[in-house]
């Protein structure tokens, strides 16, 4: 198999090169949204923090049209990197990738011991009864601030203040993610198919999240074996952004038992 990732797409560096692999995954918003979590990790880990293929402006092959195949370019990155027992750590679709591949290194023995932990904050993908998805691409700036903060009125950004330039950008990044996650951000095989993840994995909310609220994440991490949940303190769709602090001090303990070997 030969990775779909643009031959450009980089895999921007930082913190220890000679540490454990940590993979960043941003999600709809871009890779701005995950830079706190880069920076966290950086002290520890030598942080890999790609941008999807299609978000700012980068290239997307037609070939990238799912989560599934994008997880398996990344598993197939880091199979060509030499580079194993990453820790994956993914925000929204990021988390859906993350768990995606995890799934994939644990029924396809080419890809197996490249993933070594999961971290997935108030990730999407799964489809839980009674728990619906936000319909993302249904809300304007005012309404995403209002399912997506625990302080609406900090994550409200003005569609007046956009340049014509961030427009285009956000305009082409809601287009990306729609062919790649689907209008309702899920597939309906995830949460069965979550049984056979065989790595520590941690699911992290917000409590005031109301893309996809706690009880979906408690439901996601039920579906795992050996599933963890922890939830973030007046923090929503992004608890890192929100409150970083309280983020690190459950994500923390966590990474020091993967580090263990735990």
């Amino acid at each position: 198999m030969t990775s779909h990732l643009p031959p450009e797409l980089s895999l921007p560096e930082s913190g220890r090169p000679d540490a454990r692999v940590a993979l960043v995954l941003h999600g709809g918003g871009g890779p701005q949204t995950v830079a706190p979590l880069v920076g966290h990790l950086a002290a520890s880990f030598r942080t890999l923090a790609p941008t999807h293929p299609g978000w700012n402006s980068t290239p997307r092959p037609v070939e990238i049209d799912s989560v599934a195949v994008l997880a398996t370019a990344y598993l197939e990155r880091l199979r060509g990197d030499g580079i194993r027992d990453a820790i994956v750590v993914g925000s929204s679709i990021g988390g859906w990738i993350a768990l995606e591949m995890a799934v994939q290194a644990a029924s396809n023995d080419a890809y197996a011991g490249l993933v070594g932990a999961v971290i997935d904050i108030d990730g999407v993908g799964a489809v839980v009864e009674g728990e619906p998805i936000a319909d993302f691409f249904a809300l304007d700036a005012r309404a995403l601030a209002d399912v997506a903060w625990h302080d609406p009125a900090r994550g409200y950004r003005d569609p007046a203040g956009l340049t014509d330039q961030q427009r285009s950008e956000q305009r082409s990044n809601g287009e990306t993610m729609l062919v790649i996650a689907g209008r309702e951000m899920s597939d309906p095989t995830l949460l069965g198919r979550l049984s056979t993840v065989a790595v520590p994995t941690l699911i992290v909310f917000g409590e005031s999240d109301r893309v996809v609220t706690p009880a979906y994440g408690r439901a996601v991490s039920r579906a795992i074996p050996g599933g963890r949940f922890a939830e973030v303190p007046a923090a929503g769709h992004l608890p890192h952004l929100e409150n970083p602090d309280a983020t690190w001090a459950v994500i923390d303990p966590f990474l020091a038992r993967a580090l263990a070997g735990e």
